[in-house]
């Protein structure tokens, strides 16, 4: 059994789950335990938004509570620490220093009261460096799983550098695409690329037989499906706009909140299509229900330079799902191809949806094929396995 201190960018009740929450509850799942440390605040919050007003004030308070009780049990072998930070303070020295002092005092007080030993660290950013200091680990790994420093907000110049310092430090790098492994292994040669994974018997239940959703119930088929966070910085809209409007006889199903603060005036004339059906945050339990329902599903992706370097959760989970999937010329597709149809254009996305639906779903054998070893149990337990192959000693 090992300890495992994961230095995350998301918090453990976010809506969207990402790599960072199911990675901890799959080295649960191995048997090992988890201080998992909620984001510390990476970019500027934005006090026009209500989420993160509501972010900062429940922040506080999760952190006081902190400061009081130390990290949350969250379920057995996994404490989430909500850190009580000054957010977006890592470019200001003497701030810096405050949050970094605060931090280290919470993790050793929990590496002593839960008698952590030799703990591995596992960052998901490069933020963490002065909260270390001193503490005993026996590795310490960067999982790059985005190119955070080319999300809005985030201060790129200072983002970089701190993580070529991490770069220099770390034992081990796991990179989700080979554009953020050719980046990183500038800085440290022992760096692998994995791509994201899926947790298949989750997603793989749209092969049961289920029922179906009130709200999808009256529309009609053929049905496309995007679900995630609608984001402009990532979901080209035009293009998707573009194409339910010259396929007015497919339904597309949108399932996911816009980004809080945004304000896109292509995504609200989208919403007035009368096939395009706009229907919010679904839970994550309740995906496998949508998902069966579907007939292909949609990667309409901008090409930028947060998108280069990212390998979309989504990919596996609607090839696990059963569904045949259009996307936009990602960097990611040059190594995987499985399920996947390639458009450049809005002729080519309408194409290669009719070819999708000529396709039709695949079937439970052919997802799993095409899934393979790509899930969180299977992957975790090969990254583990390599975390001390080609470390310094």
């Amino acid at each position: 059994m090992s300890d495992f201190i994961i230095f995350a960018t998301a918090d453990w009740h976010e809506p969207y789950w990402t790599n960072k929450q199911h990675t901890a509850k799959s080295f649960k799942g191995l048997g090992h335990r988890v201080l998992y440390i909620e984001s510390v605040g990476l970019r500027s919050p934005n006090f026009a938004s209500k989420k993160d007003v509501f972010r900062i004030i429940n922040r506080i308070k999760k952190g006081f509570k902190t400061i009081i009780f130390g990290a949350k049990q969250q379920e057995n072998d996994i404490w989430v620490l909500s850190p009580l930070l000054i957010p977006a303070a890592h470019r200001y020295p003497t701030v810096k220093k405050f949050n970094a002092w605060i931090l280290k005092k919470l993790i050793e007080r929990h590496v002593k009261f839960a008698k952590f030993r030799d703990p591995i660290i596992w960052t998901y950013h490069p933020f963490i460096m002065d909260s270390i200091v001193g503490l005993d680990y026996h590795r310490l790994v960067y999982h790059c799983v985005d190119d955070l420093s080319s999300v809005p907000g985030i201060d790129k110049a200072n983002f970089l550098t701190e993580e070529q310092k991490l770069l220099r430090l770390a034992d081990k790098v796991y990179t989700t695409t080979e554009s953020l492994k050719i980046r990183c292994i500038e800085f440290q040669n022992n760096t692998e690329y994995f791509s994201n994974v899926v947790d298949f018997e989750h997603f793989s239940l749209a092969f049961e037989t289920m029922e179906i959703p009130e709200d999808i119930k009256r529309i009609p088929t053929p049905r496309i499906i995007y679900h995630g966070v609608l984001s402009d910085f990532k979901v080209d809209f035009q293009l998707l706009y573009d194409v339910a409007s010259v396929n007015k006889d497919l339904s597309f199903i949108l399932l996911g909140d816009e980004r809080e603060g945004q304000k896109n005036e292509v995504f609200e004339n989208l919403k007035k299509l009368p096939n395009v059906y706009a229907l919010g945050y679904r839970s994550y339990s309740d995906l496998p229900k949508y998902l069966s329902q579907m007939n292909a599903a949609i990667l309409p992706t901008l090409i930028n330079e947060y998108t280069n370097y990212m390998f979309p959760m989504k990919y596996y989970e609607y090839i696990s799902a059963g569904i045949p999937i259009i996307t936009t010329a990602l960097k990611f597709t040059e190594s995987v191809s499985n399920g996947l149809f390639i458009a450049h254009d809005v002729d080519e996305f309408s194409k290669c949806i009719h070819l999708s639906l000529r396709r039709g779903r695949f079937s439970f054998a052919e997802a799993k094929a095409y899934v393979g070893d790509n899930t969180w149990e299977a992957r975790s337990e090969l990254m583990l396995d390599r975390i001390d192959k080609g470390a310094s000693d």
